[in-house]
């Protein structure tokens, strides 16, 4: 059985750091983000199609050094293609049902009983679905009691919605749904493939289940994951190999080589590989990229700083993104693509 992962965006609203590495391989505890999808993934699933376009090279330097016992295949876009050009770019890959998967959705969804509901259902496509409290920001789903979807809602008044279900951003589709999509162009399966199963086929089905979700597609979220990963493996922080730590860490996850000051405080932050943090110092709520400094007496809350950056001595930054580097050439100014829930 396959499964394609779609790894092929930007990852513009995760900048500066996706300026210089794959949105996909941005770390969760200091484990790549697409590592901890493919580790849900049932044992049937035997070999995986990343749907990739930018940093190729480096997620196929990722899945050459690491092997997660199945067969992986980089499907390089000629250029970003969308969920449905993405999974008709694959098609030669697919020999039966196969999962469609975002490889920035973290979440407790378990795929195995999602498969199981597909067939007991018959289902021609199966998505996840997950409940929300305001409607209103995401297009919601009309469904039956027997989880039959009967259409989308976009963006609905509480009061008119026909649910509180969303998107999730799990696909299990028959390979007939191939047929649906032209080959080579930008199409949403969300906004223009989908609506044509429910009306043709009317064995379009939703699985809901419970746990927790998380679209790591901005810098809150990012830090929120890892506190909520954190926070289920009931730990405090984590830290990568040889560091030093002087400092004290809260809510936090640090990677490898860190060495953090004495006196300093780190807390709901993520720091990358290579971090010289000194004394004296408070991070809150921040992300800081590799071979970064960060000078004695700072105090940086909801910052970003990108890799290779250095901080000066007593610096004081509220709510910024740090990056005095050239934007890497052909790097977009805003999304291209499909947002799930959007």
């Amino acid at each position: 059985m396959e499964a394609i992962i779609l790894a092929g965006g930007f990852g513009t609203r995760l900048r500066p750091f996706t300026f210089t590495k794959a949105k996909s391989l941005l770390p969760i505890l200091n484990e790549p983000m697409i590592s901890h999808l493919i580790k849900t993934l049932p044992k049937k699933v035997d070999t995986v199609i990343l749907a990739v376009n930018y940093r190729r090279e480096q997620i196929e330097d990722y899945f050459f050094k690491h092997d997660f016992g199945k067969t992986i295949l980089v499907n390089e876009e000629p250029e970003p293609l969308g969920t449905g050009g993405a999974v008709k770019f694959a098609d030669r890959y697919i020999k039966g049902a196969f999962f469609v998967l975002n490889a920035d959705i973290i979440c407790s969804l378990n795929l195995t009983e999602m498969l199981r509901f597909h067939k007991k259902k018959k289902a021609i496509v199966t998505i996840s679905l997950w409940p929300v409290e305001n409607v209103s920001e995401f297009g919601v789903v009309d469904i039956k009691k027997d989880g039959t979807i009967t259409k989308f809602v976009e963006k609905p008044k509480a009061e008119d919605a026909p649910s509180d279900l969303i998107n999730a951003g799990a696909y299990l589709l028959e390979p007939q749904v191939l047929n649906y999509i032209e080959s080579g162009n930008l199409v949403s399966m969300e906004k223009q493939i989908f609506p044509q199963i429910i009306q043709n086929t009317g064995r379009f089905f939703g699985y809901k289940f419970k746990g927790y979700w998380c679209d790591v597609g901005r810098i809150s979220s990012y830090i929120n994951v890892q506190s909520l990963l954190l926070e289920k493996q009931k730990k405090t922080f984590v830290t990568g190999e040889q560091c030093s730590i002087k400092g004290k860490l809260y809510h936090s996850c640090v990677g490898n080589m860190v060495r953090i000051g004495k006196t300093t405080t780190i807390e709901s932050s993520v720091l990358f590989d290579n971090v010289n943090v000194g004394e004296n110092v408070l991070l809150d709520h921040c992300v800081i990229g590799e071979h970064v400094e960060i000078g004695d007496g700072s105090i940086l809350r909801n910052v970003a700083v990108g890799d290779n950056e250095r901080i000066d001595k007593h610096a004081n930054l509220d709510n910024s993104v740090v990056w005095n580097q050239p934007i890497p050439e052909g790097y977009p100014s805003k999304q291209i693509g499909n947002v799930i829930g959007e």
